[in-house]
């Protein structure tokens, strides 16, 4: 069985798979695509919807401003409105500590376009006065903001079917190998499909396939744990996350258009990557409905009315695997973002489809290659 045949096999449909499928039609590869279930329906679907680039660790945001392109020209380029809103984010603290962090992170990143503010106390009440007494300084970068995840990965898939990517949705893969000069993927209704490029953007389980590969990655899949509230009026503007000294107390929230605020934090819980299951833990919304109210009074008077999780992939070192295998030609990786692959998605797909193309990429992601893991196992022993 000969099976279908394209220039580049991407095993994984979140929003990586689907962006990297997009810009590589838009340079004249052909694509298959392929999502064990429907586009979207993994971390991409689940996340907190932060398109933030304020936060990230320095190295990142080259890769960070390279996906704001893409979110600022999202209609444009594929055709539907995934509720972006440029709001901006605000990170706030409540100790002199968590102040002297911003300053640092303030400083660190000057020069990549943020055009972060320093707010003091009375600065900060004064421009969002629904805050809370106890917080004493915040941090705003204004050109931050926030998307719908349910409707983000979907749209850029469908984007990359009409530009002529074959985007197979509900094909569970069971193998891939190397086979010559070709890779062989072997879906588990007996369907086969061959490149000479494969793309590995499979989210939490992408560490399965490398490891087939003999490239093991320190990953674990966890569980975010989201609520979102009954509508109230629109009032908060931008994202916000507070600072906290135990992960527990980590919260962060943003309010939708239609005015339902969206809540974050308080921990993760593990993931069931073999029967594709996230849940719920009920302490983990009571630490948001604990800890929301010291940032926003306001909150004490909401009602919590849908509460969900999903599944992500966690790097031990928190960074993504990103770039070509170190040992296999043709191969390629773009999973383990950690929790914090949204944002990134866009531009992450991009920057895949460039070196893919043509072997280089202008955005430098050398520090995401697979491997530093063995050169730290090496290192170790």
């Amino acid at each position: 069985m000969s099976g279908q045949r394209a220039d580049v096999i991407i095993v994984g449909g979140g929003i990586m798979g689907a962006a990297s499928a997009f810009f590589l039609r838009k340079r004249g590869m052909s694509v298959i695509l392929l999502e064990r279930g429907l586009v979207g329906q993994q971390a991409s679907g689940v996340n907190f919807g932060n398109t933030r680039r304020m936060g990230r660790p320095v190295d990142q945001l080259p890769l960070s401003n390279r996906a704001r392109e893409t979110w600022l020209k999202f209609n444009e380029l594929f055709g539907e409105d995934v509720e972006l809103l440029l709001n901006g984010h605000l990170r706030v603290g409540f100790t002199p500590a968590h102040e002297e962090r911003m300053v640092k992170y303030t400083e660190d990143a000057k020069d990549f376009g943020l055009d972060m503010q320093m707010l003091s106390a009375k600065a900060l009440h004064e421009r969002f006065p629904y805050l809370g007494p106890e917080l004493t300084a915040g941090c705003y970068a204004p050109h931050d903001g926030h998307a719908n995840p349910r409707l983000a990965a979907p749209a850029i898939g469908r984007a990359a079917a009409r530009a002529g990517a074959q985007v197979l949705e509900n094909t569970d893969i069971v193998g891939v190998e190397k086979d010559g000069d070709e890779f062989r993927v072997t879906a588990a209704d007996g369907r086969v499909f061959r490149a000479p490029v494969a793309l590995i953007t499979a989210g939490a389980w992408g560490n399965r396939i490398s490891s087939s590969f003999g490239e093991p990655v320190p990953m674990i899949a966890k569980a975010p744990q989201m609520c979102v509230t009954e509508p109230v009026p629109y009032a908060i503007g931008p994202t916000v996350g507070a600072i906290a000294d135990v992960f527990e107390q980590v919260v962060f929230f943003r309010q939708v258009a239609r005015g339902n605020i969206v809540i974050g934090g308080g921990g993760h819980e593990l993931a069931d990557l073999e029967n594709r299951r996230a849940y719920v833990n009920p302490s983990r919304t009571l630490y948001k409905l604990k800890n929301a109210p010291r940032v926003v009074p306001a909150f004490n008077h909401l009602s919590i009315i849908r509460v969900w999780s999903g599944i992500e992939g966690y790097m031990a070192d928190s960074h993504p695997v990103m770039g070509a295998s170190a040992s296999v030609p043709g191969l390629y990786y773009a999973f383990g973002f950690s929790g914090e692959g949204f944002q990134l998605g866009p531009g992450v797909g991009d920057v895949m489809a460039e070196l893919i193309h043509t072997g280089s990429t202008s955005t430098p992601i050398g520090h995401y290659h697979i491997s530093r893991f063995a050169k730290q196992a090496a290192q170790a022993a």
